[in-house]
């Protein structure tokens, strides 16, 4: 069942939590509720769930014979049918898994008015409930298809499909975006997550323009789940995607509103510039969800999850620094050959601090306030300077965040001694505490095992090195396990305006967990759209 409400106003809260993390802890009633639900009740919904899945099959199947891909054509009488059922199909699906009802709020436009929707916050596959609401079209990639049950049921709403095996599947998307769009109604209206991942909802992310580089009026729907404890949310680090379905399904009941905003038409200036476009409805969602906006993207969950061996921790402080990397055009074409060239010209400095005056000649760039805030990160209070090699180890993290021999290699080359080619115990520490963004790190048990084989107290680049190769996870024995409660940066911390029954655990060096993007909202954005700006300083050492 639906319920109408009306509007109320809103404002914007400060941004407090890190959008890619998602921690969960129960009280001792909660578990027992749980388990209680695990045996009663979560099987029960699992096979019903299951059930409907299969039930709407032959219904999709048939509706999907005989289409093509380049026209619509017309609903007749048995395809009107078909559609309706699939909806009731649906629903009843989701009413089995606790969505008792769905409360909707203003007014959903028609595809002649609005032929794009938006939808945000992305952070869960939950978010699919609109879609099965209004069978709206949806960017997909193209392997979804080719799912026995699910890509038929996908294929019935028409999507549009991504390719990962096409290198010009991204220009050819936009292309059929464009197309769908500008056909004055003929075709179903296209969903688009524009955030392009799965955050917490705590603040709305970067909108990605591929959705908005049509240039035609958008619908901007905000979602939201005001549900006492938060088992929807299926992000990068934190509960896998059966455990949040587990934990989802042994609710009695789960709450979901969906919100249409007034069409948003663009300016003539909009349609020139989507990351315009994409940052100006981005402000009224976020304005509607009275959540704050960041600058962090989807390419910082890429650094997140980097397969490196130094996985970067929960409240790492190179997230702020990436995205200051990016605004500042800082990110090199050619890595390689500019970080050695920094890193010789560090060495040369010897350990001399920098300026900000001195930063920004070393970088070849005018003092702005995003260079001030970048160098904020790297600032020592006493005197307001910087060590450059943390710089340089912190953008060959950012560049290169699975290769952590290469960043250890240019890091040794910066601090060594001349005589002997080796390191310090502190100078160790700088060197992991600039590679993972973290205020304080402990690193003597790490150097104690590094410098076994020595009398003299250092160590050089071929004994860690050697060290990696007969311990890959090193990391996670002589680091997290010593460092219990740490974290990046003390103004970036999760137990900062968390809900009362999902209250983020304690701080802590925590790897992230091996996950894939939400199959909803593949990137299809060009390459050369780029982001809108904005930043916070943090405190990097």
């Amino acid at each position: 069942m639906e319920e109408e409400e009306g509007d109320d106003d809103t404002e914007q809260a400060p941004p407090l939590r890190n959008p890619f993390v998602h921690l969960l802890k129960f009280t001792p009633l909660e578990k027992a509720k749980i388990a209680l639900m695990t045996v009663t009740i979560f099987p029960i919904r699992l096979l019903i769930a299951a059930f409907m899945m299969l039930l709407a099959w032959p219904f999709a199947f048939l509706s999907s014979v005989g289409r093509c891909d380049t026209v619509v054509e017309p609903q007749c009488v048995w395809r009107r049918v078909a559609d309706l059922v699939l909806k009731a199909i649906m629903r009843a699906m989701w009413f089995t898994g606790g969505f008792h009802w769905v409360t909707v709020k203003g007014r959903k436009a028609l595809p002649a008015e609005a032929p794009i929707l938006t939808l945000a916050p992305h952070s869960s596959y939950f978010d699919a409930i609109p879609v099965t609401m209004t069978m709206a079209s949806i960017v997909m990639k193209a392997e979804s298809k080719d799912i026995p049950l699910w890509g038929t049921l996908i294929k019935f709403i028409r999507p549009v499909f991504v390719s990962r095996s096409d290198q010009d599947s991204r220009r050819k998307t936009v292309e059929e975006i464009k197309r769908r769009a500008h056909s004055r109604g003929e075709w179903p209206q296209i969903m688009i997550f524009p955030e392009g991942t799965c955050t917490n909802r705590s603040c709305l992310i970067t909108f990605k323009p591929g959705a908005f580089i049509p240039g035609v009026p958008v619908q901007p729907v905000v979602i939201r789940y005001p549900n006492r404890m938060d088992t929807i949310t299926w992000t990068w680090q934190g509960p896998g995607a059966f455990e949040i379905l587990w934990l989802t399904l042994c609710q009695l009941h789960n709450e979901f509103e969906i919100e249409y905003l007034p069409i948003y038409t663009p300016s003539e200036e909009e349609r020139k510039n989507p990351a315009l476009f994409a940052n100006n409805v981005r402000r009224i969602m976020a304005k509607a969800l009275r959540v704050p906006t960041t600058d962090y993207s989807f390419e910082d969950c890429q650094l997140a999850m980097a397969e490196g061996q130094l996985r970067l921790p929960v409240d790492t402080c190179l997230l702020e620094f990436a995205k200051l990397v990016r605004r500042l055009g800082l990110k090199p074409k050619s890595t390689e050959r500019v970080l050695l060239d920094y890193g010789d010209r560090a060495r040369q400095l010897e350990g001399e601090k920098l300026t900000l005056e001195d930063f920004a000649c070393y970088l070849d760039a005018p003092v702005s306030d995003m260079l001030r805030e970048m160098f904020a990160l790297f600032s020592e209070h006493e005197d307001n300077t910087m060590d450059i090699r943390e710089f340089v180890i912190a953008l060959s993290v950012v560049c290169r965040p699975a290769e952590t021999l290469e960043t250890m290699k240019l890091a040794f080359k910066m601090f060594e001694a001349e005589q002997d080619g080796a390191i310090t115990e502190a100078e160790l520490a700088i060197i992991l505490k600039a590679a993972l963004g973290v205020a304080e790190l402990d690193v003597s048990r790490l150097f104690a095992a590094l410098a076994t084989a020595t009398d003299t107290g250092k160590i050089t680049f071929d004994t860690f090195r050697s060290f990696m190769a007969l311990h890959p996870d090193f990391a996670e024995d002589y680091l997290y396990r010593d460092n219990e409660g740490l974290h990046g940066c003390p103004h970036y911390s999760h137990n900062q305006g968390h809900q009362p029954h999902a209250a983020a655990a304690k701080p802590s060096l925590f790897s992230a967990a091996g996950k894939t993007a939400n199959g909803i909202c593949p990137d299809f954005s060009p390459k050369d759209h780029g982001d809108s700006a904005g930043g916070l300083a943090k405190k990097h050492n």
